[in-house]
């Protein structure tokens, strides 16, 4: 992985709710940029109530937001909405279905640009789902194994809801992780985050706990990943 590439937020769920003020911070690191909103994983879960309410959120420091309803398999192959992504400064990928958001993004143009984007410097968020699917492996809600993920960051499974997931899926999750793969258990309304440069660091209203082995550990696993 570059250590040139833009900050990355990985966010616990109920994104955009009191507790969440590191999305001002990373506004600020985009250069106060227009944040691009994917409700992608939100396609079937009113997509633009997801934009709505980022739009709501962000404009109470100033920020504005720009929906672009990537919603399906033709939207990631549209090349406007690749240039769209390419061109953003800070994508924020909203929470929903991570089966959904990894089948559309998957092997496209928008997938692509995204990961381009991010080289370049751009600051990339994603919430519940939107989180899960940028490591790989990434971990399946319907019952907390593991499966492919698309891979931004590698040899990291994202758990979101730590705080509220079932607690025998948490449990299967960490289990499964074998071979030094870590996992990221993150609370809703928290982020685990890596600058530029490689560094991690928690922000929010909960805690983040990192496991490798089944064991818990600390930040410090993530390094290098």
């Amino acid at each position: 992985m570059s250590e040139l590439v833009g900050p990355l937020a990985l966010v616990g769920g109920a994104e955009w709710t009191d507790g969440c003020d590191f999305d001002q911070q990373l506004w600020e690191l985009a250069g106060k940029a227009d944040v691009v909103v994917l409700p992608t994983a939100a396609a079937y879960e009113h997509p633009q109530r997801a934009v709505d309410t980022a739009t709501k959120w962000f404009a109470a420091f100033g920020a504005n937001v720009r929906g672009l309803m990537l919603l399906n398999r033709r939207d990631a192959l549209d090349p406007d909405v690749a240039r769209d992504i390419r061109q953003a400064k800070f994508v924020y990928l909203s929470g929903g279905s991570p089966m959904h958001l990894r089948s559309v993004l998957k092997d496209t143009p928008a997938w692509t640009a995204l990961g381009e984007a991010w080289s370049d410097g751009a600051v990339v968020a994603g919430s519940s789902a939107g989180a899960m699917v940028l490591g790989d492996p990434m971990v399946d809600p319907r019952g907390g194994a593991l499966t492919l993920g698309l891979g931004l960051i590698n040899h990291v499974a994202i758990l979101p809801h730590y705080d509220t997931w079932s607690e025998e899926k948490a449990h299967r999750t960490v289990q499964l992780a074998t071979g030094h793969l870590r996992i990221a258990a993150i609370d809703e309304r928290t982020a685990l985050i890596r600058d530029t440069g490689g560094a991690w660091r928690t922000a929010g209203a909960g805690d983040v706990t990192v496991y490798v082995d089944g064991r818990p550990t600390g930040l410090n696993a993530l390094a290098n990943r």
